[in-house]
């Protein structure tokens, strides 16, 4: 019990050399795509902060500035690394400051946050594919998805909401793209080609609460 209560990640040798080489050579491509990662983990933490009230919209929105033109001006792709990781760090000393302040109901309130748009995001895949069956591509906009929620659950969901499940459902769904319709309101829409949507393997046991 010990042993998995201290269980943490460590380095693979005391000293770069025991693993056998002294330097790397890395693509630049493939350095990128851990950058990209590393940007991914912090716009999924800085999602979670803002859905559950734990950094507010404004406040957020500074950090993450701050932390673009940090990454904007740094000079090489590791410095990009060490700086992206210093911003989730912080992130992550948010999350557990709420955590040990936050009352039984707020831990609720921030559960419930959590689930609410997971459940919608995995309502809208399953929409989506039934929207598929037949055709070449499919779409959904978000005034078509927050008529469809709305009737899922009985009461009007605001854009704000509907636009966050629409970005979670890009995020469990591969096979579905996020983007703006050129309407000039920036109308954000999901797009997918039918194939690949109906062969991506995605269960709906989670939804009880919208059956």
């Amino acid at each position: 019990m010990t042993k998995l209560a201290n269980a943490a990640l460590n380095s693979f040798a005391s000293h770069p050399t025991q693993n056998g080489f002294e330097s790397i050579e890395i693509p630049v491509s493939e350095f990128q795509n851990v950058l990209k990662d590393c940007i991914e983990v912090y716009n999924q933490l800085a999602e979670m902060l803002r859905d559950c009230g734990i950094i507010r919209g404004k406040e957020l929105a500074r950090l993450t500035g701050k932390a673009q033109d940090s990454l904007k001006t740094a000079r090489s792709p590791v410095e990009k690394i060490l700086l992206i990781n210093a911003y989730i760090k912080q992130l992550l000393a948010r999350i557990r400051d709420a955590l040990k302040t936050a009352t039984p109901a707020k831990r609720g309130i921030i559960r419930q946050a959590i689930t609410k748009i997971q459940l919608r995001a995995e309502a809208l895949v399953n929409h989506i594919r039934v929207l598929a069956e037949g055709k070449e591509k499919v779409s959904l906009s978000s005034p078509q998805a927050r008529q469809y929620l709305a009737g899922m659950e009985g009461e009007p969901v605001s854009r704000r909401d509907c636009i966050r499940a629409l970005h979670r459902a890009e995020r469990i769904c591969p096979a579905l793209e996020c983007g703006h319709l050129g309407d000039g309101r920036r109308t954000a829409r999901l797009t997918a080609r039918a194939e690949d949507i109906l062969s991506v393997p995605f269960g709906n046991g989670h939804l009880g609460a919208y059956s």
